[in-house]
């Protein structure tokens, strides 16, 4: 599943692969914890094992991508 984080004040967004296996609904509620405050820090561990800290007040959007991670290439369906 692939995840795309807007950082307000900075020219890139922050792109993450996380497992096939992650539950979307759980890193739906801890981003919305962090934008509603109740957290800090948004941490997120992508497929390869490595945290990824987000400032919670720097959050400027989240965009979570299908469940499966098929990338199509060439022409086609």
């Amino acid at each position: 599943m692939d995840v795309r984080i807007g950082v307000t004040q900075a020219p890139r967004e922050i792109n993450l692969e996380l497992a096939d296996d992650a539950d979307r609904d759980d890193l739906k509620a801890r981003v919305e914890a962090a934008l509603a405050g109740a957290s800090d820090v948004l941490w997120v561990a992508d497929k390869r094992g490595n945290d990824v800290a987000i400032p919670s007040a720097k959050i400027a959007y989240v965009e979570i991508g299908s469940p499966e991670s098929t990338r199509k290439i060439g022409f086609g369906d």
